[in-house]
């Protein structure tokens, strides 16, 4: 298989790009470098805007059998203070590499989505068919890809699946969107430095480690699970004050983080349920969260012990 990854230079983007790599199959990568430059030297890449008319015809000479779409803006409170941006790269880009698997004569798209997509929700964990309630303008650009991506489906016969992920975590993480938090709170503690828990503690979040949600992404690329969304996470929450405790111990580092008051817009809870994606892509998640944490605390010491250019 011929597969082509969008934001291939990113944190999630760059684990799958391994995987399928290990798999035997063959990669495109598409990144403009932005926000992640995670490139081997062994795999295709176009650096270009995901944005890009010329994505399509670049992918019709190449034919790629599957098209992975990871690339974009993924922090909630960027969208906030620029929304216009965040429509450019989230719902734009997403129609542009629609298109462009159309063009290239594609079998399937797997479309990355947010459980920011379901808002605050009547209860936890959370299912894949449960009302959406974007509140922000990046879960209102995630909604909008799911929607193009059915209507592609049913206009084109495009096949398409989409990944609902809970807050990913893992080595080669960037401080920026939801699960971002496990990354400033490692490279803080390692450093030495003050970390801060928003409010009480008593927020709650579903992490779910890198390479689980990579075995999704390779799950769902097959002919299962058509039209449908699949929750990608533990169904499991954790506070932020339990998650702070267990960097420190992953980390090695005092756990005395300060308290600072609660952010505007922060959602209170969510954990998402896995059972159909379980049922029917055969996924479910194997990676406990304090033997993830202990993996990317040992990543992040290692890139912090290494020289820089």
């Amino acid at each position: 298989m011929l597969a082509l990854v969008t934001g291939a230079a990113g944190f999630i983007g760059s684990h799958l790009v391994d995987r399928l790599l290990a798999d035997g199959h063959g990669v495109i990568g598409v990144d403009d470098l932005s926000s992640g430059a995670n490139v081997r030297d062994d795999v295709e890449l176009w650096r270009m805007d995901v944005a890009d008319p010329a994505l399509a015809g670049k992918a019709a000479e190449r034919r790629p059998e599957v098209v992975f779409h990871l690339a974009a803006q993924v922090s909630v409170r960027a969208s906030v203070a620029d929304p216009l941006h965040d429509a450019r790269v989230n719902v734009t880009g997403t129609a542009n590499v629609l298109e462009a698997a159309r063009a290239a004569g594609a079998r399937k798209v797997v479309f990355t989505s947010s459980c920011a997509v379901y808002g605050v929700p009547d209860a936890l964990p959370v299912p894949p068919d449960a009302e959406l309630r974007p509140a922000s303008p990046y879960a209102a650009s995630k909604v909008s890809g799911e929607v193009y991506a059915g209507m592609y489906r049913a206009l084109h016969g495009l096949d398409c699946t989409t990944l609902t992920l809970a807050n990913v975590y893992g080595p080669r993480q960037t401080p920026e969107g939801e699960a971002g938090v496990i990354s400033i709170f490692t490279d803080a503690l390692l450093a030495g430095r003050p970390t801060r828990v928003f409010g009480d503690g008593g927020q709650t979040r579903d992490y779910v480690y890198v390479l689980d949600v990579v075995d999704a992404f390779a799950r769902a690329a097959g002919e299962l699970g058509g039209g449908r969304r699949f929750n990608v996470g533990t169904g499991l929450q954790t506070t932020d004050r339990d998650l702070h405790a267990l960097v420190a111990e992953a980390v090695g580092a005092p756990d005395e983080p300060e308290f600072a008051p609660p952010r505007l817009g922060d959602l209170p809870a969510m954990a998402v349920d896995p059972g159909p994606t379980r049922e029917v892509l055969g996924w479910e998640a194997k990676v406990a969260l304090r033997e993830g944490l202990a993996e990317t605390a040992a990543w992040a010491r290692e890139r912090s012990l290494s020289p820089r250019d």
